[in-house]
């Protein structure tokens, strides 16, 4: 099994906070670690060599400092800088990866959605989980919380939030989401109670059994099971404000991966309510 994080590092400040996470959870795992930073746009103009290895030489003096901070840990690490399209080369690098751990520009509520599809387009085209670092303070917060939908991705997703819950010694969240049938935006609908009431307890029983099965491999683990009427993302972002990590599962595959996500990830990361994984 592969045990290395790549971390891609940019020049934008959030770079930090992914490479610190990362190497947090290389020096508590044992992991190595892999700074990547990729120079894009070259598309070989005369005259344009100079500009890329000059682009090479800074890349490489940004990836020396962080690797600093990372071996004064005791972490083995490494770095690369390639050229390219950035979001091709991490995803072609993830095949050899645990983890791949990027930064977000995201800030939080009142600042927009996140700015950018690379972040999109490398969550959903990874070969491994992807880690996305928002650029503010998550320090002192509890808890892992995990989207659950009964689907076999999202069952890949509660057993990444399991193990990484058990292994920071916190309590796992897990979060199911049910909509009612969507009506016309306008019209005055009123729901038959036992309509509602079937879908609260369908949804209860279905995450009750996704979680079942975690006893038995972390058996002190303990458990918090949400179920609530709602939008999932909004949910699972609300749920995730105070949680040191949210989990998500997403379905994309094939040659549209590298460009999109099913739209309850996509979301989620758009407005980025803690370090975020999107697992497949």
């Amino acid at each position: 099994m592969n045990s290395t994080i790549i971390v891609g590092v940019t020049g934008k400040p959030v770079a930090t906070r992914a490479v610190d996470w990362a190497i947090d959870r290389a020096a508590a795992t044992g992991q190595r670690l892999e700074l990547w930073a990729v120079v894009g746009g070259a598309i070989g103009m005369v005259g344009e060599h100079a500009v890329v290895e000059e682009a090479r030489a800074a890349a490489q003096q940004l990836l020396d400092g962080h690797a600093d901070r990372a071996r004064q840990r005791g972490i083995d690490v490494s770095t690369r800088v390639d050229v390219g399209n950035p979001v091709a080369r991490l995803i072609d690098a993830s095949e050899q990866a645990a983890l791949l751990v990027i930064g977000s520009d995201y800030r939080g509520p009142g600042d927009g959605p996140a700015r950018g599809a690379h972040g999109i387009r490398l969550a959903a085209g990874a070969k491994c989980p992807v880690v996305v670092v928002p650029d503010f303070e998550t320090a002192g917060r509890s808890g892992v919380v995990v989207g659950v939908d009964g689907s076999p991705v999202s069952e890949h997703a509660l057993r990444f939030a399991a193990a990484e819950a058990h292994r920071v010694g916190e309590k796992l969240i897990a979060v199911s989401v049910w909509t009612p049938v969507e009506a016309p935006r306008n019209a005055l609908v009123v729901y038959p109670e036992l309509y509602l009431s079937n879908m609260q307890a369908a949804t209860e029983e279905m995450l009750a059994l996704a979680v079942a099965g975690l006893a038995s491999d972390y058996p002190d683990l303990e458990v918090e099971q949400i179920v609530e009427r709602g939008y999932p993302s909004h949910v699972i972002n609300a749920r995730a404000q105070g949680a040191r990590l949210a989990v998500v599962g997403t379905h994309g595959r094939g040659a549209l991966a590298r460009f999109l996500l099913g739209s309850v990830s996509q979301e989620v990361l758009a407005r980025l309510a803690t370090v975020t994984a999107v697992v497949r």
